[in-house]
């Protein structure tokens, strides 16, 4: 899956919490979703500078990019065999560091390429 289809995916899978997603998918959004925050806080940065507050873009952004990457990390686990609700893991305090590692690894594993209890394998 390429960048563009896989940021329309998630789009369009605002808040599909089943399913399966492939690591391109998941990734992809991952990257399109830090560079727009990376962006636009470099542009609340300039326009903090100049006097105007560009805050509200970013906020904006934020709120719209909050379902579709939660629904995205859900259907990555479930490629695994994992259940999304794994992804609360890294915030759990003290043993967030340790859980956040784990789900980083589980986020590069290879789906399965079998049929599991959350759907029938990705065909790219």
């Amino acid at each position: 899956m390429n960048f563009k289809k896989s940021v329309e995916t998630c789009f369009k899978k605002y808040a599909t919490f089943q399913g399966r997603a492939s690591r391109s998918e998941f990734w992809y959004f991952y990257l399109f979703s830090y560079g727009t925050i990376a962006l636009l806080y470099l542009l609340i940065l300039l326009s903090i500078i100049s006097g105007n507050s560009a805050l509200i873009l970013g906020i904006i952004f934020i709120l719209v990019i909050f379902f579709p990457t939660i629904a995205v990390t859900a259907r990555r686990l479930h490629d695994i065999g994992r259940s999304g609700w794994w992804q609360l893991i890294s915030g759990i305090p003290y043993v967030g560091i340790i859980g956040g590692i784990v789900l980083l690894v589980w986020y590069c594993t290879e789906g399965e390429k079998k049929k599991n209890k959350y759907g029938k394998p990705i065909k790219l």
